[in-house]
């Protein structure tokens, strides 16, 4: 009889990173065990990417569905880890995984520090983002945007903001705040489809005119900029929107100000100039200040890995191993504790809870993959059978909280939002709410067991 290898394996998030990592793990013989915040899996493939791209969304999830019907996959949706949730990353530890992953992305906030972020209308591009997503609880805040919006970031994720306000909102005005210039912006031209026929494009060219001396001396074409803006029109979308979008150049946010009612009035930024470091262009203050009028201001920066998850972590990150024991690639994987100057022996880390804001679906893929690299090369050192039992695991689980969520209940979750999807004639329903998602659930646990 040959040695059994199976290993039992916890891994905590369910978006693009859990989920295929989860799939790998599977079709190693492992049992694993996926653990979600939320009570559906997908992440920000399902609450990041913009709701009307139905296609891809619907693509992502067949896949994820598919993949968590594997039965070596068991699903518990709707249960929090961290070191005031549900169940704390210690209690997971003690329940005999061989080994846990950590893909919950970038759940913290990252903010830039700055006086005035406490203001009324000052908000994170991710709490936007969520709620016009449907992701519960954001789905059901309210969010006062006002007529002049600033957007502090100019990467894909300000594009679609900027899309939300203008074609959902119809704010009157959408200005991005862009810390250097034209050369360095990050989105695509795919994004800026969906709203380039709302950018003034005499104030663009005015600001490629004002920087255009400081981009001829670092060799940037600042006519490639304007280029770009009209390579887009032709596949332009049209928004049924007379807000306006503009950029701004070298510029970055010093504060937000607000008046005796504190709502923001204006945003005060300093005007930057470019130097070139290394290669790289950085942006360097000025120290002249002027103030934009508006009154509210998202701020599109980047993520942040949850600082109550229970992991050691640095500058917004978890911290890894710099000296890994199983580099895939060069690249660890390893959760460490600088303090102790040692590794966590069982914690591997994927995705945006490895490097936060880096790619997208296909980067969280791929990182979750080369994560399950490593962590077999782990399995290998490990001389003992597996310390798992499901049975156990779960029972454990759904004593931490009663309203676990399982791959049954997606799947009846699942069939009633398309069910009335179809009712009413739209590409897709999406329950908002927690409570209307259990009232579901619960209606389906009836039927399949009713009461003698």
């Amino acid at each position: 009889m040959g040695i059994n290898t199976s290993r039992c394996v916890a891994v905590v998030g369910a978006g693009p990173a859990g989920i295929f990592a989860a799939k790998e793990l599977a079709n190693n013989n492992h049992k694993v065990s996926i653990i979600n915040r939320d009570i559906k899996p997908g992440g920000l493939a399902e609450y990041g990417i913009y709701p009307t791209k139905h296609k891809i969304k619907d693509g992502l999830r067949k896949q994820f569905y598919s993949i968590i019907t594997n039965e070596n996959i068991s699903y518990y949706g709707n249960l929090v880890v961290g070191e005031n949730a549900d169940i704390s990353l210690k209690e997971l530890r003690k329940l005999g995984f061989d080994a846990i992953l950590v893909t919950t992305g970038a759940q913290g906030t990252k903010w830039l520090g700055m006086p005035g972020e406490d203001l009324k209308g000052s908000y994170h591009a991710k709490d936007i983002v969520y709620h016009f997503n449907q992701l519960p609880p954001y789905s059901t805040y309210e969010f006062h945007i006002g007529k002049r919006v600033a957007i502090i970031g100019v990467g894909n994720v300000m594009m679609d903001i900027a899309r939300f306000l203008i074609s959902e909102k119809q704010v009157e005005t959408v200005t991005a705040i862009a810390r250097r210039g034209p050369a360095e912006v990050k989105f695509t031209r795919k994004e800026l489809e969906y709203i380039v026929k709302n950018l003034d494009m005499d104030d663009y060219q005015s600001e490629i005119n004002r920087v255009a001396p400081l981009m001829n001396t670092l060799g940037q074409d600042p006519f490639e900029s304007v280029k770009f803006i009209r390579e887009a029109y032709p596949n332009a979308e049209e928004t049924n929107s007379n807000s306006v979008f503009r950029i701004k150049f070298l510029v970055s946010p010093v504060k937000l100000v607000g008046n005796e009612n504190k709502e923001i009035v204006a945003i005060e930024l300093e005007e930057n100039t470019l130097v070139r470091e290394n290669d790289t262009i950085k942006a360097r203050g000025t120290g002249q200040l002027s103030n934009l009028e508006v009154d509210t201001v998202i701020f599109a920066i980047g993520d942040a890995v949850d600082s109550n998850f229970g992991l050691p972590f640095d500058r917004n990150e978890f911290v890894k191993n710099p000296k890994p024991r199983f580099p895939i690639n060069g690249t660890s994987y390893e959760s460490f504790d600088p303090i102790s100057l040692k590794i966590i022996e069982d914690v591997f880390l994927a995705g945006w809870a490895r490097k936060t804001s880096d790619g997208l679906v296909g980067n969280a893929r791929k990182d979750g993959v080369n994560a399950v690299q490593a962590m077999q090369l782990y399995f290998e050192t490990l001389e003992n059978p597996s310390r798992g039992n499901i049975d156990i695991i779960t029972s454990f689980l759904q004593n931490k909280h009663k309203k676990i969520v399982n791959k049954f209940d997606l799947s009846a979750l699942l069939a009633e939002e398309s069910k009335i999807a179809t009712q009413k004639g739209i590409e897709n329903f999406k329950f908002a709410r927690n409570e209307d998602m259990f009232s579901v659930i619960e209606q389906n646990r009836v039927s399949i067991n009713p009461s003698p």
